[in-house]
């Protein structure tokens, strides 16, 4: 179990480096091996990540991890169970990996396929990419929810996301309830 974090701010706030170590702070739990965060260059949106090592115990395992020259940047909490395989098909397009990870072939893979790479994987999943090219996040979880991921928007101001809501709420999304929403679901198991 890792946990992950991020915000993005649309507008122009830049307090990105104190509210993801405030995110990845509140659940140390899910990555009692290492944490880290990143902040992008113009210092809008930021990525964080509670490491329970599994795959590559090394260094070169750390998340936020990096690739293409820091043009993607993930946080990743899961595992993609056919990674090798994977692996092995980028290594026969050329490329080359520093890491024994999952994640990095998911970067390999995302920089390669984009969106189109979920139908490759098998797993359990839950991610954010960031690509500094295009100034794009990119989100999502496995197709059965087995990773948490929640997530809060507050339009023309600001978008997070996290393993646990609590990590939401640190940063000030509020608690209230969409009643409508709770009633189709109460009534109609539809969210």
């Amino acid at each position: 179990m890792c946990g992950i974090a991020g915000i993005i701010y649309f507008d122009g706030r830049k307090n990105v480096p104190a509210d993801i170590k405030q995110m990845t702070d509140r659940i140390p739990y899910r990555g009692p091996d290492a944490e880290g965060q990143w902040v992008s260059s113009d210092g809008v949106v930021g990525l964080g990540h509670r490491r329970l090592s599994i795959l590559d115990l090394s260094d070169a395992g750390k998340q936020p991890m990096h690739f293409a020259d820091g043009r993607y940047s993930i946080t990743f909490n899961g595992e993609i169970y056919n990674y090798i395989e994977l692996r092995d098909g980028l290594i026969k397009k050329g490329h080359r990996f520093q890491s024994g990870t999952d994640t990095e072939v998911l970067l390999a893979l995302y920089a390669t396929k984009r969106e189109q790479c979920l139908r490759d994987l098998d797993g359990m999943f839950a991610f954010a990419i960031w690509d500094n090219v295009e100034k794009v996040l990119f989100c999502c979880r496995d197709r059965f929810g087995e990773k948490p991921f929640y997530y809060g928007h507050e339009p023309h101001r600001r978008f997070a996301f996290a393993s646990e809501m609590k990590c939401l709420f640190q940063v000030g999304f509020g608690k209230q309830v969409n009643e409508s929403r709770l009633f189709s679901y109460l009534a109609h198991n539809v969210a």
